[in-house]
Protein backbone atom coordinates (compact mmCIF):
# COMPACT_ATOMS: atom_id res chain seq x y z
CA UNK A 1 0.00 0.00 0.00
CA UNK A 2 1.41 3.20 -1.01
CA UNK A 3 1.42 5.70 2.04
CA UNK A 4 2.62 9.86 2.50
CA UNK A 5 5.14 8.93 3.45
CA UNK A 6 6.52 7.20 0.13
CA UNK A 7 8.35 8.65 -2.39
CA UNK A 8 6.87 9.63 -5.66
CA UNK A 9 8.45 10.89 -8.71
CA UNK A 10 7.30 14.01 -10.55
CA UNK A 11 9.21 15.80 -13.08
CA UNK A 12 11.78 13.64 -13.36
CA UNK A 13 12.24 15.36 -9.51
CA UNK A 14 12.31 12.61 -6.70
CA UNK A 15 10.23 14.05 -3.85
CA UNK A 16 10.63 12.97 -0.50
CA UNK A 17 7.47 12.52 0.32
CA UNK A 18 3.70 12.77 -0.99
CA UNK A 19 2.56 16.07 1.15
CA UNK A 20 2.09 18.98 -0.65
CA UNK A 21 2.42 22.87 0.53
CA UNK A 22 -0.88 24.28 -0.96
CA UNK A 23 0.00 27.96 -2.39
CA UNK A 24 -1.20 30.05 0.01
CA UNK A 25 -1.04 34.25 -0.50
CA UNK A 26 0.57 36.05 2.16
CA UNK A 27 1.00 39.58 1.18
CA UNK A 28 4.74 40.13 2.28
CA UNK A 29 6.70 40.75 -0.65
CA UNK A 30 7.79 44.08 0.99
CA UNK A 31 11.05 44.25 -1.65
CA UNK A 32 10.95 47.15 -4.24
CA UNK A 33 9.08 45.85 -7.26
CA UNK A 34 7.13 43.95 -5.62
CA UNK A 35 10.13 41.08 -4.82
CA UNK A 36 10.76 38.62 -1.80
CA UNK A 37 12.32 39.35 0.82
CA UNK A 38 15.03 37.20 2.70
CA UNK A 39 12.02 36.46 5.45
CA UNK A 40 10.33 35.04 2.69
CA UNK A 41 13.19 32.58 2.24
CA UNK A 42 13.27 32.03 5.28
CA UNK A 43 8.85 31.08 5.16
CA UNK A 44 9.73 28.59 2.49
CA UNK A 45 13.23 27.05 3.71
CA UNK A 46 11.39 26.02 6.88
CA UNK A 47 9.00 24.08 4.81
CA UNK A 48 11.24 22.04 2.89
CA UNK A 49 10.47 19.54 4.24
CA UNK A 50 7.44 19.07 2.00
CA UNK A 51 7.03 16.69 -0.92
CA UNK A 52 6.52 19.59 -3.26
CA UNK A 53 6.07 23.25 -2.42
CA UNK A 54 3.67 25.41 -4.72
CA UNK A 55 5.01 29.22 -3.42
CA UNK A 56 1.63 31.79 -2.79
CA UNK A 57 0.03 33.38 -6.32
CA UNK A 58 3.08 34.80 -8.38
CA UNK A 59 1.64 37.69 -11.03
CA UNK A 60 3.14 37.30 -14.40
CA UNK A 61 2.92 40.82 -15.13
CA UNK A 62 2.02 43.92 -13.96
CA UNK A 63 -1.75 43.86 -14.56
CA UNK A 64 -2.12 40.41 -12.89
CA UNK A 65 -1.56 41.65 -9.53
CA UNK A 66 -5.05 41.11 -7.56
CA UNK A 67 -4.02 42.66 -4.10
CA UNK A 68 -0.84 44.50 -2.42
CA UNK A 69 2.67 43.41 -1.43
CA UNK A 70 2.11 40.31 -3.79
CA UNK A 71 5.40 39.06 -5.80
CA UNK A 72 5.14 39.24 -9.39
CA UNK A 73 8.26 37.24 -12.15
CA UNK A 74 8.19 39.66 -14.99
CA UNK A 75 11.18 41.56 -14.12
CA UNK A 76 14.95 41.09 -13.79
CA UNK A 77 14.54 42.59 -10.16
CA UNK A 78 12.49 39.84 -9.17
CA UNK A 79 14.03 36.38 -10.70
CA UNK A 80 17.07 37.83 -8.61
CA UNK A 81 15.17 37.81 -5.53
CA UNK A 82 13.26 34.76 -6.08
CA UNK A 83 16.85 33.62 -6.78
CA UNK A 84 17.75 33.84 -3.01
CA UNK A 85 14.11 31.64 -2.08
CA UNK A 86 14.77 28.75 -4.09
CA UNK A 87 18.63 28.67 -3.15
CA UNK A 88 17.29 28.69 0.19
CA UNK A 89 14.95 25.82 -0.60
CA UNK A 90 17.15 23.87 -2.33
CA UNK A 91 19.90 24.22 0.38
CA UNK A 92 17.08 22.22 2.48
CA UNK A 93 16.74 19.40 0.09
CA UNK A 94 13.27 20.85 -1.24
CA UNK A 95 11.16 20.79 -4.38
CA UNK A 96 9.54 24.03 -5.18
CA UNK A 97 7.04 24.97 -8.09
CA UNK A 98 6.14 29.04 -8.74
CA UNK A 99 2.20 29.24 -8.74
CA UNK A 100 1.71 31.99 -11.82
CA UNK A 101 -1.27 34.18 -11.36
CA UNK A 102 -2.97 36.55 -12.82
CA UNK A 103 -6.20 38.20 -10.53
CA UNK A 104 -8.13 38.93 -13.72
CA UNK A 105 -11.26 41.24 -12.18
CA UNK A 106 -9.97 40.49 -8.92
CA UNK A 107 -7.78 43.39 -8.21
CA UNK A 108 -8.76 47.02 -7.51
CA UNK A 109 -6.84 50.50 -9.54
CA UNK A 110 -5.32 51.57 -6.32
CA UNK A 111 -3.40 47.84 -6.39
CA UNK A 112 -2.59 48.11 -9.97
CA UNK A 113 0.34 50.64 -11.13
CA UNK A 114 0.70 53.09 -13.36
CA UNK A 115 -3.06 53.81 -14.44
CA UNK A 116 -3.84 50.38 -14.61
CA UNK A 117 -7.33 49.21 -14.49
CA UNK A 118 -8.45 45.25 -13.79
CA UNK A 119 -8.78 43.23 -17.28
CA UNK A 120 -11.31 40.13 -17.81
CA UNK A 121 -13.01 38.01 -20.37
CA UNK A 122 -15.71 40.28 -20.05
CA UNK A 123 -16.56 44.27 -18.96
CA UNK A 124 -18.41 42.52 -15.72
CA UNK A 125 -17.96 43.21 -12.35
CA UNK A 126 -17.83 40.29 -9.34
CA UNK A 127 -20.36 41.17 -6.45
CA UNK A 128 -18.22 42.08 -2.80
CA UNK A 129 -15.05 43.88 -2.15
CA UNK A 130 -11.43 43.69 -2.48
CA UNK A 131 -8.69 44.49 0.31
CA UNK A 132 -6.36 47.53 -0.75
CA UNK A 133 -3.79 49.43 1.04
CA UNK A 134 -7.04 52.13 1.83
CA UNK A 135 -9.03 49.25 3.41
CA UNK A 136 -11.47 47.41 1.70
CA UNK A 137 -13.29 48.52 -1.62
CA UNK A 138 -15.83 47.75 -3.61
CA UNK A 139 -14.67 45.51 -7.19
CA UNK A 140 -14.76 47.64 -10.15
CA UNK A 141 -16.25 46.89 -13.85
CA UNK A 142 -12.82 45.16 -15.23
CA UNK A 143 -11.69 46.08 -18.93
CA UNK A 144 -12.68 43.48 -21.31
CA UNK A 145 -9.84 42.10 -22.96
CA UNK A 146 -9.16 42.11 -26.67
CA UNK A 147 -8.49 39.35 -28.58
CA UNK A 148 -4.63 41.03 -29.25
CA UNK A 149 -4.39 41.72 -25.29
CA UNK A 150 -5.39 38.22 -25.07
CA UNK A 151 -2.40 36.90 -26.93
CA UNK A 152 -0.20 39.23 -24.95
CA UNK A 153 -1.53 37.61 -21.68
CA UNK A 154 -1.23 34.19 -23.14
CA UNK A 155 2.59 35.12 -23.65
CA UNK A 156 3.41 36.86 -20.60
CA UNK A 157 2.57 33.46 -18.98
CA UNK A 158 5.01 31.76 -20.99
CA UNK A 159 7.75 34.33 -20.09
CA UNK A 160 6.57 34.37 -16.23
CA UNK A 161 7.38 30.76 -16.86
CA UNK A 162 10.91 31.30 -18.46
CA UNK A 163 12.02 33.75 -15.35
CA UNK A 164 10.61 30.90 -13.07
CA UNK A 165 13.39 28.37 -14.54
CA UNK A 166 15.76 31.14 -14.59
CA UNK A 167 14.88 31.82 -10.94
CA UNK A 168 15.38 28.38 -9.77
CA UNK A 169 12.40 27.26 -9.72
CA UNK A 170 11.85 23.20 -10.31
CA UNK A 171 8.92 24.48 -12.11
CA UNK A 172 5.35 26.76 -12.10
CA UNK A 173 1.92 26.13 -11.52
CA UNK A 174 -0.90 27.75 -13.95
CA UNK A 175 -3.42 29.16 -11.37
CA UNK A 176 -6.85 28.33 -12.99
CA UNK A 177 -8.81 28.14 -10.01
CA UNK A 178 -10.64 30.32 -7.25
CA UNK A 179 -12.07 33.07 -9.30
CA UNK A 180 -8.73 34.23 -11.49
CA UNK A 181 -8.14 34.87 -14.45
CA UNK A 182 -8.01 31.36 -15.99
CA UNK A 183 -11.01 30.58 -13.90
CA UNK A 184 -12.87 33.47 -15.21
CA UNK A 185 -12.92 32.45 -18.69
CA UNK A 186 -14.33 29.13 -17.78
CA UNK A 187 -17.30 30.90 -15.87
CA UNK A 188 -20.56 31.53 -17.27
CA UNK A 189 -21.19 34.58 -15.25
CA UNK A 190 -17.05 36.57 -16.14
CA UNK A 191 -17.29 35.16 -19.38
CA UNK A 192 -20.31 36.42 -21.60
CA UNK A 193 -18.04 36.39 -24.43
CA UNK A 194 -19.58 35.44 -27.78
CA UNK A 195 -16.15 35.05 -29.85
CA UNK A 196 -14.19 31.97 -29.87
CA UNK A 197 -12.58 32.59 -26.34
CA UNK A 198 -16.51 32.24 -24.89
CA UNK A 199 -19.91 31.22 -25.55
CA UNK A 200 -19.50 27.35 -26.01
CA UNK A 201 -17.71 24.95 -23.71
CA UNK A 202 -15.34 24.90 -26.24
CA UNK A 203 -14.80 28.99 -25.98
CA UNK A 204 -14.83 29.02 -22.56
CA UNK A 205 -11.84 26.36 -22.10
CA UNK A 206 -9.76 27.70 -24.84
CA UNK A 207 -7.85 30.77 -22.81
CA UNK A 208 -6.26 28.19 -19.90
CA UNK A 209 -6.15 25.58 -22.52
CA UNK A 210 -3.94 27.46 -24.94
CA UNK A 211 -1.77 28.81 -21.49
CA UNK A 212 -1.24 25.35 -20.42
CA UNK A 213 0.64 24.74 -24.05
CA UNK A 214 2.34 28.08 -24.16
CA UNK A 215 4.06 27.24 -21.13
CA UNK A 216 4.65 24.21 -21.75
CA UNK A 217 6.09 24.82 -24.77
CA UNK A 218 8.78 27.61 -22.81
CA UNK A 219 9.88 25.00 -20.28
CA UNK A 220 8.86 21.65 -21.08
CA UNK A 221 4.92 20.04 -19.89
CA UNK A 222 7.22 17.76 -17.53
CA UNK A 223 7.99 21.43 -15.55
CA UNK A 224 4.11 22.66 -15.29
CA UNK A 225 0.88 22.10 -13.28
CA UNK A 226 -2.74 22.94 -13.54
CA UNK A 227 -4.57 23.71 -10.66
CA UNK A 228 -8.74 24.05 -11.10
CA UNK A 229 -11.23 23.92 -8.74
CA UNK A 230 -14.62 23.13 -10.37
CA UNK A 231 -18.18 24.44 -8.89
CA UNK A 232 -16.15 27.00 -6.34
CA UNK A 233 -18.15 30.36 -5.92
CA UNK A 234 -15.48 31.77 -4.46
CA UNK A 235 -14.83 35.72 -5.93
CA UNK A 236 -18.21 35.51 -7.54
CA UNK A 237 -17.80 32.71 -9.89
CA UNK A 238 -20.65 30.85 -11.31
CA UNK A 239 -20.57 28.18 -13.84
CA UNK A 240 -22.47 25.97 -16.36
CA UNK A 241 -22.06 22.73 -17.39
CA UNK A 242 -19.37 21.72 -14.59
CA UNK A 243 -19.04 18.31 -15.95
CA UNK A 244 -18.70 18.83 -19.63
CA UNK A 245 -16.59 22.18 -18.90
CA UNK A 246 -14.03 20.27 -16.80
CA UNK A 247 -13.97 17.05 -19.10
CA UNK A 248 -13.36 19.45 -22.06
CA UNK A 249 -10.74 20.96 -20.25
CA UNK A 250 -8.84 17.69 -19.16
CA UNK A 251 -9.22 16.44 -22.54
CA UNK A 252 -7.13 19.22 -23.72
CA UNK A 253 -4.58 19.12 -20.94
CA UNK A 254 -3.98 15.83 -20.92
CA UNK A 255 -1.99 15.29 -24.13
CA UNK A 256 0.40 18.58 -22.86
CA UNK A 257 2.43 15.81 -20.68
CA UNK A 258 2.18 18.36 -17.70
CA UNK A 259 3.59 17.19 -14.34
CA UNK A 260 0.46 17.62 -12.47
CA UNK A 261 -3.52 17.95 -12.04
CA UNK A 262 -3.87 19.89 -8.72
CA UNK A 263 -7.81 19.94 -7.81
CA UNK A 264 -8.95 22.32 -5.09
CA UNK A 265 -12.17 19.40 -4.39
CA UNK A 266 -15.56 20.26 -3.95
CA UNK A 267 -18.20 18.24 -2.16
CA UNK A 268 -18.51 16.39 -5.44
CA UNK A 269 -16.00 13.23 -4.52
CA UNK A 270 -17.83 11.17 -7.79
CA UNK A 271 -15.79 14.24 -9.93
CA UNK A 272 -12.73 13.76 -8.20
CA UNK A 273 -12.85 10.02 -9.46
CA UNK A 274 -13.75 10.90 -12.90
CA UNK A 275 -10.81 13.60 -12.94
CA UNK A 276 -8.38 11.16 -11.24
CA UNK A 277 -9.50 8.34 -13.52
CA UNK A 278 -9.01 10.58 -16.53
CA UNK A 279 -5.97 12.70 -15.59
CA UNK A 280 -2.84 10.84 -16.82
CA UNK A 281 0.03 11.77 -14.74
CA UNK A 282 0.30 13.14 -10.95
CA UNK A 283 -3.04 13.90 -9.62
CA UNK A 284 -2.85 16.33 -6.56
CA UNK A 285 -5.89 16.91 -4.55
CA UNK A 286 -6.96 19.80 -2.10
CA UNK A 287 -9.95 18.01 -0.33
CA UNK A 288 -12.79 19.40 0.45
CA UNK A 289 -12.88 19.81 4.22
CA UNK A 290 -15.02 22.59 5.20
CA UNK A 291 -15.45 24.42 7.85
CA UNK A 292 -12.08 22.66 9.13
CA UNK A 293 -8.98 22.58 7.31
CA UNK A 294 -7.43 19.87 5.12
CA UNK A 295 -5.84 17.23 8.24
CA UNK A 296 -4.28 14.17 9.29
CA UNK A 297 -7.59 12.27 8.15
CA UNK A 298 -6.84 13.24 4.32
CA UNK A 299 -3.75 10.80 4.23
CA UNK A 300 -5.98 7.98 3.74
CA UNK A 301 -6.80 9.61 0.02
CA UNK A 302 -3.52 8.44 -0.82
CA UNK A 303 -3.64 5.23 0.78
CA UNK A 304 -6.91 4.49 -1.00
CA UNK A 305 -5.54 5.72 -4.53
CA UNK A 306 -7.85 8.60 -4.91
CA UNK A 307 -4.74 10.67 -5.25
CA UNK A 308 -1.04 11.20 -5.92
CA UNK A 309 -0.12 13.75 -3.30
CA UNK A 310 -2.27 15.40 -1.04
CA UNK A 311 -2.33 19.21 -0.23
CA UNK A 312 -2.06 21.10 3.02
CA UNK A 313 -2.55 25.22 3.40
CA UNK A 314 -3.37 26.57 7.07
CA UNK A 315 -1.93 23.06 8.57
CA UNK A 316 1.24 23.78 6.55
CA UNK A 317 1.43 27.55 7.02
CA UNK A 318 1.65 27.03 11.41
CA UNK A 319 3.86 23.86 11.07
CA UNK A 320 7.14 24.31 9.26
CA UNK A 321 7.75 20.64 9.70
CA UNK A 322 4.33 19.20 8.97
CA UNK A 323 5.33 16.07 7.53
CA UNK A 324 7.55 15.00 10.62
CA UNK A 325 4.09 16.29 12.29
CA UNK A 326 2.04 13.80 10.49
CA UNK A 327 4.10 11.34 10.76
CA UNK A 328 4.13 11.77 14.87
CA UNK A 329 0.31 12.18 14.71
CA UNK A 330 0.94 15.99 16.29
CA UNK A 331 0.62 17.88 18.46
CA UNK A 332 -0.18 20.52 15.58
CA UNK A 333 0.30 24.21 16.16
CA UNK A 334 -2.89 26.52 15.54
CA UNK A 335 -2.71 28.94 12.74
CA UNK A 336 -3.21 32.80 13.52
CA UNK A 337 -5.57 34.63 11.00
CA UNK A 338 -4.57 37.92 12.28
CA UNK A 339 -1.06 37.14 10.18
CA UNK A 340 -2.48 35.37 7.32
CA UNK A 341 -2.25 38.45 5.21
CA UNK A 342 0.99 40.83 5.60
CA UNK A 343 2.46 41.91 8.80
CA UNK A 344 5.95 41.11 9.96
CA UNK A 345 7.81 37.23 11.17
CA UNK A 346 5.04 37.17 13.51
CA UNK A 347 2.64 34.92 12.31
CA UNK A 348 4.95 34.02 9.06
CA UNK A 349 8.43 32.34 10.42
CA UNK A 350 7.53 32.19 14.22
CA UNK A 351 6.08 29.05 14.10
CA UNK A 352 7.87 26.51 16.24
CA UNK A 353 9.38 23.07 15.25
CA UNK A 354 8.91 19.86 16.84
CA UNK A 355 11.72 19.95 19.63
Amino acid sequence: MTTAFDSHELGGKRLANRIAMAPMTRSRAYGPGATPTDLMATYYAQRAGAGLIITEGVQPSVAGQGYPNTPGLHSDGQVAAWRKVTDAVHAEGGVIFAQLMHAGRISHPTVLPDDLIPVGPSAVAPAGQIFTQQGPQDFTTPKELTEQEITETIRDFATAARHAIAAGFDGVEIHGANGYLVHQFLSANANRRTDAWGGTVEGRIRFGAEVAAAVAEAIGGERVGFRISPSNPYNDIVEEDTDAVYAALVDRLAPLGLAYLHLVESSDRDLTRRLRKEWPTTFILNPFTLPAVTGPEALELIEDGTADLIAFGALFLANPDLPVRLAAGGPFNTPDPAAFFGGDHRGYTDYPALA
